[in-house]
Protein backbone atom coordinates (compact mmCIF):
# COMPACT_ATOMS: atom_id res chain seq x y z
CA UNK A 1 0.00 0.00 0.00
CA UNK A 2 2.81 2.22 1.16
CA UNK A 3 4.28 1.59 -2.69
CA UNK A 4 1.18 2.80 -4.19
CA UNK A 5 0.87 6.18 -2.33
CA UNK A 6 4.54 6.95 -3.35
CA UNK A 7 3.84 6.15 -6.58
CA UNK A 8 0.66 8.48 -6.68
CA UNK A 9 2.51 11.60 -5.83
CA UNK A 10 4.71 12.10 -8.89
CA UNK A 11 1.44 12.08 -10.80
CA UNK A 12 -0.32 14.36 -8.67
CA UNK A 13 2.72 17.16 -8.80
CA UNK A 14 2.48 16.72 -12.78
CA UNK A 15 -0.93 17.19 -12.64
CA UNK A 16 -0.85 20.53 -11.14
CA UNK A 17 2.25 21.64 -12.48
CA UNK A 18 0.65 20.89 -15.60
CA UNK A 19 -2.66 23.11 -14.65
CA UNK A 20 -0.38 25.76 -13.70
CA UNK A 21 1.67 25.77 -16.84
CA UNK A 22 -1.81 25.90 -18.74
CA UNK A 23 -2.73 29.22 -16.67
CA UNK A 24 -0.20 31.20 -17.79
CA UNK A 25 -0.45 29.97 -21.08
CA UNK A 26 -3.77 31.21 -21.43
CA UNK A 27 -2.88 34.72 -19.36
CA UNK A 28 -0.13 35.26 -21.73
CA UNK A 29 -2.13 34.87 -25.44
CA UNK A 30 -5.04 37.14 -24.41
CA UNK A 31 -4.70 40.71 -24.68
CA UNK A 32 -3.97 42.67 -21.48
CA UNK A 33 -7.46 44.52 -21.91
CA UNK A 34 -9.26 41.18 -21.66
CA UNK A 35 -7.17 39.89 -18.60
CA UNK A 36 -7.93 42.48 -16.28
CA UNK A 37 -10.50 40.94 -13.54
CA UNK A 38 -12.46 42.60 -11.01
CA UNK A 39 -9.76 43.84 -8.34
CA UNK A 40 -13.00 42.77 -5.32
CA UNK A 41 -13.36 39.28 -7.01
CA UNK A 42 -9.75 38.75 -7.03
CA UNK A 43 -10.12 39.82 -3.42
CA UNK A 44 -12.60 37.79 -2.44
CA UNK A 45 -10.87 34.50 -4.37
CA UNK A 46 -7.75 34.55 -2.53
CA UNK A 47 -9.72 35.01 0.91
CA UNK A 48 -11.56 32.04 0.00
CA UNK A 49 -7.67 30.35 -0.73
CA UNK A 50 -6.07 31.98 2.18
CA UNK A 51 -9.69 30.05 4.37
CA UNK A 52 -8.36 27.03 2.96
CA UNK A 53 -4.82 27.24 3.96
CA UNK A 54 -3.48 27.85 0.56
CA UNK A 55 -3.69 24.13 -0.48
CA UNK A 56 -1.97 22.73 -3.57
CA UNK A 57 -5.59 23.12 -5.53
CA UNK A 58 -5.15 26.86 -5.47
CA UNK A 59 -1.58 26.98 -6.83
CA UNK A 60 -2.08 28.82 -9.98
CA UNK A 61 -4.33 31.57 -8.15
CA UNK A 62 -1.13 34.17 -7.95
CA UNK A 63 -0.49 37.27 -8.41
CA UNK A 64 1.73 36.70 -11.91
CA UNK A 65 -1.66 35.14 -13.30
CA UNK A 66 -5.24 37.04 -13.99
CA UNK A 67 -7.68 35.40 -11.70
CA UNK A 68 -10.23 35.06 -14.55
CA UNK A 69 -7.63 32.03 -15.65
CA UNK A 70 -7.02 31.26 -12.01
CA UNK A 71 -7.95 27.21 -11.92
CA UNK A 72 -11.45 26.35 -11.28
CA UNK A 73 -12.33 30.04 -11.57
CA UNK A 74 -14.46 31.56 -15.03
CA UNK A 75 -15.41 34.97 -15.64
CA UNK A 76 -17.86 36.77 -17.77
CA UNK A 77 -17.06 37.52 -21.16
CA UNK A 78 -14.51 39.95 -22.39
CA UNK A 79 -16.45 41.91 -24.24
CA UNK A 80 -19.12 42.25 -22.19
CA UNK A 81 -17.38 43.61 -19.43
CA UNK A 82 -15.52 46.65 -18.39
CA UNK A 83 -11.71 46.31 -18.90
CA UNK A 84 -11.19 49.59 -16.90
CA UNK A 85 -8.83 48.59 -13.22
CA UNK A 86 -11.70 50.08 -11.20
CA UNK A 87 -13.82 47.01 -13.03
CA UNK A 88 -12.91 44.46 -14.89
CA UNK A 89 -14.24 41.09 -15.67
CA UNK A 90 -16.48 39.71 -13.09
CA UNK A 91 -16.20 36.41 -12.14
CA UNK A 92 -19.50 34.28 -12.40
CA UNK A 93 -18.75 30.62 -11.41
CA UNK A 94 -16.28 28.87 -9.06
CA UNK A 95 -15.80 25.43 -8.53
CA UNK A 96 -13.60 23.58 -5.70
CA UNK A 97 -13.49 19.90 -6.65
CA UNK A 98 -11.90 16.38 -6.10
CA UNK A 99 -9.37 16.99 -3.35
CA UNK A 100 -9.20 15.58 -0.26
CA UNK A 101 -6.51 18.26 1.41
CA UNK A 102 -9.30 21.30 1.39
CA UNK A 103 -10.09 21.22 4.64
CA UNK A 104 -12.74 24.11 6.94
CA UNK A 105 -16.01 24.99 6.48
CA UNK A 106 -17.35 26.50 3.22
CA UNK A 107 -16.02 30.24 3.56
CA UNK A 108 -19.43 32.10 3.07
CA UNK A 109 -18.14 35.10 3.73
CA UNK A 110 -15.19 35.29 1.38
CA UNK A 111 -17.75 33.85 -1.62
CA UNK A 112 -20.69 35.77 -0.71
CA UNK A 113 -18.46 39.25 -1.92
CA UNK A 114 -18.50 37.48 -5.65
CA UNK A 115 -21.63 39.24 -6.53
CA UNK A 116 -21.98 38.18 -9.90
CA UNK A 117 -21.48 34.85 -9.04
CA UNK A 118 -24.06 32.54 -11.15
CA UNK A 119 -22.18 29.05 -10.39
CA UNK A 120 -20.91 27.80 -7.32
CA UNK A 121 -19.60 24.01 -7.02
CA UNK A 122 -18.04 22.21 -3.88
CA UNK A 123 -17.92 18.30 -5.42
CA UNK A 124 -15.92 15.66 -3.87
CA UNK A 125 -13.65 17.68 -1.21
CA UNK A 126 -14.49 15.57 1.88
CA UNK A 127 -12.46 17.69 4.39
CA UNK A 128 -15.30 20.62 3.83
CA UNK A 129 -17.06 20.36 7.07
CA UNK A 130 -19.43 22.73 8.94
CA UNK A 131 -22.73 24.07 7.92
CA UNK A 132 -23.97 25.72 4.89
CA UNK A 133 -23.82 29.44 5.51
CA UNK A 134 -26.26 32.07 5.66
CA UNK A 135 -23.61 34.67 3.71
CA UNK A 136 -24.49 32.62 0.32
CA UNK A 137 -27.76 34.61 0.34
CA UNK A 138 -26.06 37.76 -0.85
CA UNK A 139 -25.60 35.83 -4.12
CA UNK A 140 -28.33 37.36 -5.82
CA UNK A 141 -27.50 36.22 -8.98
CA UNK A 142 -26.71 32.15 -8.27
CA UNK A 143 -28.36 30.51 -10.42
CA UNK A 144 -26.53 26.83 -9.38
CA UNK A 145 -25.54 25.62 -6.16
CA UNK A 146 -23.90 22.43 -6.03
CA UNK A 147 -22.08 21.46 -2.35
CA UNK A 148 -21.94 17.23 -2.68
CA UNK A 149 -19.70 14.76 -1.19
CA UNK A 150 -18.50 16.56 1.52
CA UNK A 151 -18.50 16.60 4.76
CA UNK A 152 -21.08 19.24 5.31
CA UNK A 153 -23.64 18.87 7.83
CA UNK A 154 -26.61 20.47 9.69
CA UNK A 155 -29.86 21.09 8.35
CA UNK A 156 -30.93 22.18 4.09
CA UNK A 157 -31.19 26.03 5.40
CA UNK A 158 -34.74 27.49 5.37
CA UNK A 159 -32.84 30.43 3.92
CA UNK A 160 -31.94 28.79 0.83
CA UNK A 161 -35.63 30.28 -0.49
CA UNK A 162 -33.59 33.67 -0.56
CA UNK A 163 -31.86 32.65 -3.76
CA UNK A 164 -34.07 33.85 -6.17
CA UNK A 165 -32.36 33.18 -9.18
CA UNK A 166 -31.78 29.62 -8.55
CA UNK A 167 -32.32 27.10 -10.87
CA UNK A 168 -30.67 23.72 -9.79
CA UNK A 169 -29.68 22.87 -5.99
CA UNK A 170 -27.78 19.82 -5.65
CA UNK A 171 -26.88 18.88 -1.82
CA UNK A 172 -26.40 14.87 -2.52
CA UNK A 173 -24.29 12.45 -0.72
CA UNK A 174 -23.46 14.93 2.49
CA UNK A 175 -24.30 14.57 6.26
CA UNK A 176 -27.70 16.66 6.18
CA UNK A 177 -30.32 16.07 8.62
CA UNK A 178 -33.72 17.62 9.24
CA UNK A 179 -36.79 18.15 7.07
CA UNK A 180 -36.90 19.52 3.42
CA UNK A 181 -37.97 23.44 3.94
CA UNK A 182 -40.74 24.85 2.56
CA UNK A 183 -39.24 28.16 1.32
CA UNK A 184 -37.37 25.93 -1.70
CA UNK A 185 -40.73 26.05 -2.68
CA UNK A 186 -41.56 29.75 -3.73
CA UNK A 187 -38.01 29.67 -5.52
CA UNK A 188 -39.55 30.28 -8.78
CA UNK A 189 -37.40 29.07 -11.46
CA UNK A 190 -36.01 26.26 -9.09
CA UNK A 191 -36.39 23.38 -12.11
CA UNK A 192 -33.55 20.95 -10.52
CA UNK A 193 -33.55 19.55 -6.54
CA UNK A 194 -31.17 16.15 -5.50
CA UNK A 195 -30.75 15.97 -2.13
CA UNK A 196 -30.55 12.27 -2.24
CA UNK A 197 -28.23 9.83 0.22
CA UNK A 198 -28.66 12.75 3.08
CA UNK A 199 -30.17 11.70 6.59
CA UNK A 200 -33.69 13.42 6.28
CA UNK A 201 -36.75 13.33 7.57
CA UNK A 202 -40.59 14.08 7.35
CA UNK A 203 -42.15 14.93 3.98
CA UNK A 204 -41.70 16.06 0.46
CA UNK A 205 -43.15 19.67 0.47
CA UNK A 206 -46.31 19.74 -1.53
CA UNK A 207 -45.40 22.66 -3.87
CA UNK A 208 -41.40 21.61 -4.60
CA UNK A 209 -40.87 22.23 -8.17
CA UNK A 210 -44.40 23.47 -9.19
CA UNK A 211 -42.86 26.30 -10.92
CA UNK A 212 -40.36 24.63 -12.54
CA UNK A 213 -41.79 25.20 -16.18
CA UNK A 214 -40.68 22.92 -18.89
CA UNK A 215 -38.55 20.11 -17.35
CA UNK A 216 -38.46 18.83 -13.60
CA UNK A 217 -35.47 16.92 -12.26
CA UNK A 218 -36.01 15.50 -8.73
CA UNK A 219 -33.93 13.13 -6.98
CA UNK A 220 -34.70 12.42 -2.48
CA UNK A 221 -33.59 8.86 -2.61
CA UNK A 222 -31.54 7.15 0.17
CA UNK A 223 -33.17 9.29 2.93
CA UNK A 224 -35.90 8.68 5.67
CA UNK A 225 -38.38 10.84 3.91
CA UNK A 226 -42.14 9.74 4.95
CA UNK A 227 -45.64 10.50 4.08
CA UNK A 228 -47.05 10.40 0.55
CA UNK A 229 -46.01 11.74 -2.95
CA UNK A 230 -47.72 15.23 -3.28
CA UNK A 231 -50.85 14.91 -5.19
CA UNK A 232 -49.67 18.62 -6.73
CA UNK A 233 -46.55 16.56 -8.61
CA UNK A 234 -49.44 15.72 -11.07
CA UNK A 235 -48.94 19.08 -13.06
CA UNK A 236 -45.18 19.09 -12.63
CA UNK A 237 -43.55 18.31 -16.47
CA UNK A 238 -40.78 15.66 -14.81
CA UNK A 239 -38.23 14.11 -16.72
CA UNK A 240 -36.36 11.99 -14.16
CA UNK A 241 -37.74 11.34 -10.82
CA UNK A 242 -35.88 9.15 -7.85
CA UNK A 243 -37.49 8.81 -4.69
CA UNK A 244 -35.69 5.00 -4.04
CA UNK A 245 -35.18 3.97 -0.48
CA UNK A 246 -37.15 6.01 1.95
CA UNK A 247 -40.19 5.36 3.95
CA UNK A 248 -42.82 6.84 1.41
CA UNK A 249 -46.16 5.18 1.16
CA UNK A 250 -49.68 5.82 -0.47
CA UNK A 251 -50.13 6.32 -4.18
CA UNK A 252 -47.48 7.34 -6.41
CA UNK A 253 -49.50 7.26 -9.87
CA UNK A 254 -49.63 11.16 -10.14
CA UNK A 255 -46.13 10.89 -11.40
CA UNK A 256 -47.33 9.38 -14.20
CA UNK A 257 -50.35 10.16 -16.83
CA UNK A 258 -50.71 12.22 -20.14
CA UNK A 259 -49.61 15.11 -18.82
CA UNK A 260 -45.84 13.98 -18.23
CA UNK A 261 -44.82 13.25 -22.39
CA UNK A 262 -40.95 13.61 -21.29
CA UNK A 263 -40.69 11.69 -18.85
CA UNK A 264 -37.92 9.33 -19.10
CA UNK A 265 -36.55 8.20 -15.25
CA UNK A 266 -38.36 6.64 -12.58
CA UNK A 267 -37.53 5.16 -9.62
CA UNK A 268 -40.02 4.82 -6.59
CA UNK A 269 -37.90 1.64 -5.47
CA UNK A 270 -37.55 0.70 -1.60
CA UNK A 271 -40.67 2.16 -0.12
CA UNK A 272 -44.30 1.39 1.12
CA UNK A 273 -46.26 2.82 -2.42
CA UNK A 274 -49.22 1.28 -2.93
CA UNK A 275 -51.50 1.94 -5.82
CA UNK A 276 -52.91 0.08 -9.06
CA UNK A 277 -50.57 -0.29 -11.75
CA UNK A 278 -52.40 -1.51 -14.53
CA UNK A 279 -54.38 1.86 -14.50
CA UNK A 280 -50.83 3.65 -15.33
CA UNK A 281 -50.29 5.44 -18.10
CA UNK A 282 -47.02 5.03 -18.79
CA UNK A 283 -45.32 7.67 -21.41
CA UNK A 284 -43.53 6.53 -24.81
CA UNK A 285 -40.29 8.21 -23.77
CA UNK A 286 -40.11 6.23 -20.70
CA UNK A 287 -36.35 4.59 -20.59
CA UNK A 288 -35.70 3.36 -16.91
CA UNK A 289 -38.68 2.08 -14.25
CA UNK A 290 -37.67 0.46 -10.79
CA UNK A 291 -41.19 -0.20 -8.38
CA UNK A 292 -39.73 -2.81 -6.47
CA UNK A 293 -40.15 -3.30 -3.22
CA UNK A 294 -43.21 -1.83 -3.03
CA UNK A 295 -47.18 -3.00 -2.22
CA UNK A 296 -48.04 -2.10 -5.80
CA UNK A 297 -50.43 -4.52 -6.87
CA UNK A 298 -52.94 -4.74 -9.98
CA UNK A 299 -51.14 -5.73 -13.61
CA UNK A 300 -48.49 -4.81 -15.50
CA UNK A 301 -49.81 -2.50 -18.20
CA UNK A 302 -50.16 -3.82 -21.65
CA UNK A 303 -48.52 -0.56 -22.83
CA UNK A 304 -45.43 -1.14 -21.16
CA UNK A 305 -44.29 -3.67 -23.84
CA UNK A 306 -44.65 -1.16 -26.78
CA UNK A 307 -41.91 1.34 -25.23
CA UNK A 308 -39.51 1.23 -28.08
CA UNK A 309 -36.96 3.17 -25.59
CA UNK A 310 -37.30 0.90 -22.31
CA UNK A 311 -33.78 -0.17 -20.78
CA UNK A 312 -34.29 -0.78 -17.21
CA UNK A 313 -37.50 -2.23 -15.65
CA UNK A 314 -38.02 -3.99 -12.38
CA UNK A 315 -41.67 -4.55 -10.64
CA UNK A 316 -39.93 -7.37 -8.42
CA UNK A 317 -41.41 -8.04 -4.69
CA UNK A 318 -44.85 -6.32 -5.09
CA UNK A 319 -48.17 -7.33 -5.47
CA UNK A 320 -48.94 -7.80 -9.11
CA UNK A 321 -50.59 -10.73 -10.70
CA UNK A 322 -51.49 -11.63 -14.41
CA UNK A 323 -49.81 -12.09 -17.72
CA UNK A 324 -46.75 -9.88 -18.89
CA UNK A 325 -46.73 -7.92 -21.96
CA UNK A 326 -44.49 -10.08 -24.71
CA UNK A 327 -42.33 -6.74 -25.40
CA UNK A 328 -41.01 -7.56 -21.84
CA UNK A 329 -39.81 -10.97 -22.45
CA UNK A 330 -36.59 -9.92 -22.84
CA UNK A 331 -36.03 -8.52 -19.66
CA UNK A 332 -34.71 -10.44 -17.09
CA UNK A 333 -36.69 -12.94 -14.38
CA UNK A 334 -35.46 -10.98 -11.60
CA UNK A 335 -37.24 -7.96 -12.70
CA UNK A 336 -40.61 -9.33 -12.05
CA UNK A 337 -40.03 -12.07 -9.09
CA UNK A 338 -41.70 -12.11 -6.07
CA UNK A 339 -45.04 -10.67 -7.10
CA UNK A 340 -48.69 -12.45 -6.37
CA UNK A 341 -49.25 -14.28 -9.52
CA UNK A 342 -47.25 -12.62 -12.34
CA UNK A 343 -46.60 -14.92 -15.60
CA UNK A 344 -45.84 -14.92 -19.23
CA UNK A 345 -42.13 -14.98 -20.36
CA UNK A 346 -39.62 -14.19 -18.95
CA UNK A 347 -41.80 -15.84 -16.41
CA UNK A 348 -43.12 -19.13 -16.24
CA UNK A 349 -46.51 -19.43 -19.00
CA UNK A 350 -49.50 -18.40 -17.40
CA UNK A 351 -52.17 -21.56 -16.55
CA UNK A 352 -54.83 -21.74 -19.29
Amino acid sequence: MDGRVTLARPHAVLLVLLLLAAAEASAAAAPASKQQCHSGDRAALLAVKAAFGNASYFISWTADIPCCHWFGVRCDDAESSSSTPAGGRRVVSLAIMRDANIRGPVPGAAIARLTALQELLFLHVPGVSGTIPRALTRLSALMDLTISRTGVSGQVPAFLGDLRALRSLDLSFNALTGAIPATLAALPRLASVDLGHNRLTGAIPPLLLVNSGAEAFLTLSHNNLSGSVPAEFASVSFVQVDLSRNALAGDASVLFGRGKPLLVSVNLSRNAFSFDMSRLELPERLASLDVSHNGIHGGVPAAAGNLSQLMFFNVSYNQLCGQLPRGLAAFEVYSFRHNKCLCGAPLPACQA
